[in-house]
């Protein structure tokens, strides 16, 4: 299409942060229809020339993050030479903290994403998540690192995986009015536990909008709003007898509920 905005995101490692940046960038303009195309582990100059050759061509924007600064200074040459926009993500942050650290940087790709320690950790949190997602096992309340409580499309799921994804241990149970609570949640320290509630007509919303997604009546007892409140009720007794943080994710995004929830659990740590 003549009226797509090319963008490249280049690296010598994986590219996943040139990517990352053009894409966080590109939304702020929903009229636009940026093409972003990843160019992953490009080591040598003979590959980059090609590359940008096929840049200009389009007139495309160049992301980039070489590590190697030889061919760093080769792309923001040529995007000068020949008028291109380009943006180099992360020369200038590590001349920056070579200089502050007082050392050399080692000038090698994809280090981040070595398969050290912490990546495994979050590979098994992950996997920790999906095991003791929505109450399976029980057992997985006492070994998480912390337990998320909440009725129905209160987001316990996906904060749990975005919690994973940081190397967070998170089990999680949906609480249903009526139904036994395990035995196990009264064992786990209040602290560690998050009560997640969420504003009735915004739950109302959500749940009529899951069952028209269905193809069903939107109208049930699960989108009820009296039914709704009754589950809340249900869930804030509960809250209260445990005694454990309750946040209300109404107007939050996973990323600010769960920032909540760690900054909770280092100031915890710390005492």
């Amino acid at each position: 299409m003549s009226n797509e905005l090319h963008v490249y995101a280049i690296s010598d490692s994986l590219g996943e942060t040139a990517y990352a940046i053009a894409e966080a960038a590109s939304v702020q303009f929903p009229n636009a229809d940026f093409k972003i195309q990843r160019y992953p582990l490009i080591k040598t100059v003979s590959l980059v020339q090609g590359i940008m050759n096929k840049a200009k061509r389009e007139s495309a924007i160049v992301v980039h993050t070489f590590v190697d600064p030889e061919l760093s200074t080769f792309v923001n040459n040529y995007c000068q030479e020949n008028g291109l926009a380009v943006i180099d993500a992360l020369s200038d942050v590590i001349q920056k903290f070579s200089q502050k650290a007082g050392e050399k940087p080692l000038q090698k790709a994809g280090i981040n994403h070595n398969t050290d320690k912490e990546y495994f950790n979050r590979i098994e949190a992950l996997e920790f998540a999906v095991t003791y997602d929505d109450g399976k096992d029980p057992a997985g309340f006492l070994k998480a690192d912390l337990v998320l409580l909440g009725i129905s499309r209160t987001s316990k799921t996906p904060l749990s995986l975005f919690l994973a994804n940081r190397g967070y241990k998170v089990a999680n149970l949906p609480l249903v009015p009526k139904a036994q609570i395990p035995a196990e949640i009264y064992k786990v320290d209040p602290n560690k536990i998050f009560g997640l509630t969420n504003d009735p007509e915004i739950l109302n919303g959500i749940r009529r909008e899951r069952m028209i997604s269905y193809g069903l009546d939107p109208d049930t007892h699960y989108s009820n709003i009296d039914n709704i409140e009754s589950e809340l009720n249900f869930a804030n007794e509960l809250y209260k007898k445990l005694g454990c943080p309750v946040i209300n994710v109404a107007h939050k995004s996973i990323e600010e509920t769960a920032t909540i929830i760690t900054e909770s659990l280092d100031s915890n740590a710390q005492r």
